[in-house]
């Protein structure tokens, strides 16, 4: 057997696997790339596309059936998070239940960004502009709550740190002002 030979039998199993897997904060970037693109073509569309009524009451429906959808799965995990931290529930329970409400949050989100380019949002309004700044904060904030889910699912009954614990809180309350912030400019913006 060739020295080659040797050095190629010596490996352990899996180890080309663990020299191309890429850190955790590659995947976070992307997905984080990912959200401003959706949200720029999002923006685009609603300044170049001219719905007609029909297409502008689908998207109406689906805009707030995407919000009961995303905002209900947030207050649902945000709400288990409490239940945490107020020791009503292990860290496990709360990963647990939360893990599969990530898709309808972002399937939630998704809709929102994509029908709301078909209502006709005046893109002059200074509201607007702050709605539309606050669905681009709370969608970077989902990727980063969903990078911290991970992080916490990963405790497994070991003591969570302190900057965990903070973590989630500032994520938490960054979630829930972007979320009301957007739905009140909503609403106020359907007045007009």
């Amino acid at each position: 057997m060739s020295a080659a030979d040797a050095t190629v039998t010596q490996r352990r199993p899996g180890r080309e696997a663990e020299l191309l897997q890429l850190p955790d904060w590659c995947g976070t970037a992307v997905a984080s790339l990912a959200v401003c693109v959706g949200w720029a073509a999002t923006t685009w569309i609603a300044l170049h596309l001219r719905a007609d009524t029909t297409l502008h009451t689908t998207a109406l429906f689906v805009h707030l059936a995407s919000l009961v959808l995303g905002f209900g799965a947030v207050l649902a995990i945000d709400y288990y998070g409490v239940l945490w931290l107020m020791g009503r529930k292990t860290l496990r329970e709360a990963a647990d239940f939360t893990a599969p409400l990530h898709i309808p949050v972002w399937a939630g989100l998704g809709g929102l960004l994509f029908s709301g380019a078909f209502l006709h949002p005046d893109l002059s309004s200074p509201l607007t502009c702050v709605k539309l700044g606050l669905v681009l904060v709370l969608s970077l904030n989902g990727v980063q709550a969903s990078a911290l889910h991970h992080r916490l699912a990963a405790v497994d009954g070991g003591p969570v740190s302190r900057s965990l614990v903070i973590r989630g809180a500032v994520t938490a309350s960054v979630s829930q002002a972007a979320w009301w912030g957007a739905v009140a400019i909503g609403f106020l913006n359907s007045q007009h």
